[in-house]
């Protein structure tokens, strides 16, 4: 049984699963399908051809539906496929796929805080995050674990790897390669692996010293694009690290390169190798 505010506009051709509340002013339109134990908070809407697993969480004012924002408009359009276990804040809004055929497709276990953007045709894997006012433009795609900060802009049909971490206020134009950590701010810049990620989701040491291996194939070696993409497959073929050269070989954008310290810096750190570099990186992360 649903439980439906009086206030709450719900079109009868709607399906509602068991234990549904729909709060104060909200709007479910027909052609919507939502899973039980959803909850819609007040304002929220939910348009058409609208798919919603179980145990979702709706909050104020959120959009999910709405037509793809595209110059040459569908009808109907597309769809939205929402999985299970997601909470979607105040203000946020999706939009379903824009060709009649087409998709917008979010996992399950996300979070997507106050004033987030998911554009049409985007994929979206399993607990990823989306902090206040990120903006995922049309056909992106973010893999398992991404983590986009607050006042991001992802351009259309750029990709963020596994477990990957975007700074606040970056500018994402190209692929960011899975594990990598991208500086926010002015720069936008790979700055290393995201190695605070990687060992609070289970990754052994041997495993991460293999990322960095091939890291530093990647980033470190100036080898031509070819030889970068025969070396990850003959040599990282196992493990975490495999998954660079499966990443990296569909990249049609290009990819977000990593920051180099100037030579002109009037600041350097001498005496110190790589791995000490990388623990002094370590310990400002954790801070």
């Amino acid at each position: 049984m649903a439980h439906i505010h009086p206030t709450a506009i719900v079109d009868p051709r709607a399906e509602l699963g068991q234990n549904v509340t729909i709060g104060p002013f909200c709007v479910v339109e027909a052609e919507v399908r939502i899973g039980d134990d959803c909850k819609l908070e007040a304002r929220s809407v939910v348009k058409n051809r609208t798919t919603m697993g179980v145990n979702n969480e709706l909050g104020e004012g959120a959009v999910l539906g709405a037509k793809a924002q595209h110059l040459v408009e569908m009808q109907p359009g597309g769809v939205l496929i929402i999985g299970d276990h997601n909470r979607i804040r105040e203000n946020a809004t999706f939009h379903r796929g824009h060709a009649n055929d087409a998709s917008t497709v979010v996992g399950n276990h996300n979070l997507m805080m106050v004033n987030s953007h998911v554009g049409h045709d985007v994929r979206i894997g399993n607990n990823c995050v989306l902090v206040n006012n990120a903006m995922i433009g049309g056909h992106c795609h973010l893999e398992d674990r991404a983590y986009i900060s607050g006042g991001v802009g992802v351009h259309q049909f750029c990709r963020i790897g596994r477990l990957a971490m975007v700074g606040a206020l970056a500018k994402i134009v190209q692929d960011v390669p899975p594990f990598m950590m991208v500086e926010g701010g002015g720069s936008t810049e790979i700055v290393g692996l995201n190695r605070v990620g990687l060992r609070r989701n289970g990754y052994t040491p041997d495993q991460i010293l293999q990322l960095k291996k091939a890291y530093r194939v990647i980033y470190r070696q100036g080898l031509r694009w070819t030889e970068v993409l025969h070396i990850l497959k003959a040599e990282f073929n196992e493990g975490p690290a495999a998954e660079f050269f499966e990443f990296l070989k569909q990249g049609k954008r290009g990819f977000v390169q990593e920051r180099r310290i100037s030579r002109r810096a009037t600041l350097k750190i001498v005496g110190a190798d790589e791995d000490d570099l990388d623990e002094v990186g370590d310990k400002r992360e954790a801070a």
